[in-house]
């Protein structure tokens, strides 16, 4: 009905399974990090459903319920002692730059949050590199402390590339430094899988994903290539497995064919390795992942023309 008031937020089924999703991860960020975490995700999911909001009044449309969902993300992929006024300003940017400049939900390019954290990335270098938190002791953990004690300059996926050692059950389960979601594989694997299992996350592209990675990262392992680590280490120490499950399946941002989407998971986990290995980063799956984002559309098209082209020969 036209005399019907815009809902101020539109929430929508598949964002919902997502942040369900999220749920034990956000959980798991306060227990190892302390309340400061929930401070962050408080801070930027304000900030990110703000944006958006002001650009929604202007359009006349409602919050889509995407926002949180991207607000989430962004927290989770943070350090747990970055600045708040930082992890504001790349929310903002995530969701200025990364989704509203090209029209709102579902026409943006770039996964927002991604976005926002590669423009930190770049920008405070010092604090998203090198300030990192020690997970909390005690029974208790996190829940009875603010914040981190210890602050360390390095995380697993820096200092394997040292040769370092980490037991795989500590990588696996997440007593380590790392970002708010991205330490614990166990988490991340259960809530990826529960993504695939509601479909709101293709399996194509995270099986690909990590057959490109390990198929790439074994051969130089065994290569003895400098900085590529035991392929298994390398997978459960960095944001790999948190990337794979929730950025790359972003249905927006991502390929719409299922023969583009084999393709674009192999491509991020294949750069995930490379750029990991030979470049100054730890980890490489966030640039991955937009590298991959950028070329969606055309590996959409690519596969598209192809069936036309097969389809016509089959016929003539």
């Amino acid at each position: 009905m036209s005399g019907m008031a815009t809902p101020l937020i539109k929430w929508q089924r598949p964002m919902k399974r997502v942040l369900y999703a999220l749920t034990p991860i956000v959980i798991s960020s306060i227990y190892f990090f302390g309340w400061r975490a929930l401070l962050l995700l408080t801070a930027c999911n304000l900030a990110a459903f703000l944006t958006e909001y002001t650009f929604a009044r202007t359009y006349k449309e409602s919050v889509t319920s995407a926002v949180f969902v991207t607000g989430t993300l962004f927290a989770l992929s943070l350090p747990p002692t970055l600045p708040l006024w930082m992890a504001v300003l790349g929310a903002i940017f995530g969701i200025t730059f990364g989704k509203m400049v090209f029209g709102g939900f579902g026409k943006n390019i770039f996964n927002p949050a991604l976005t926002g954290r590669a423009f930190i990335y770049v920008s405070f270098g010092a604090h998203m590199t090198a300030m990192w938190g020690e997970p909390i002791n005690g029974l208790l953990g996190g829940f009875a402390a603010y914040a981190p004690d210890a602050i360390t300059q390095a995380t697993p996926g820096m200092l394997l590339k040292t040769n370092a050692h980490f037991p795989i059950l500590e990588l696996f389960l997440g007593r380590t430094s790392g970002t708010l979601g991205g330490t614990s594989a166990l988490l991340a694997i259960l809530g990826g899988l529960t993504l695939i299992r509601t479909k709101a996350a293709n399996y194509r592209i995270v099986l690909s994903g990590f057959i490109g990675f390990f198929s790439i990262h074994t051969l130089l392992w065994l290569l003895g290539t400098d900085n590529a680590a035991d392929p298994l280490r390398a997978c459960l120490a960095g944001n790999l497995i948190f990337g794979m499950f929730f950025y790359a399946t972003d249905p927006v941002s991502g390929p719409k064919t299922n023969e583009a989407r084999w393709i674009y998971g192999a491509f991020i986990g294949v750069m995930s390795s490379l750029i990991s290995t030979f470049s100054a980063w730890p980890a490489g799956t966030m640039f991955a992942i937009l590298l991959a984002n950028m070329f969606a559309p055309i590996t959409d098209h690519a596969v598209k023309e192809w069936k036309k082209r097969k389809h016509k020969d089959a016929t003539t």
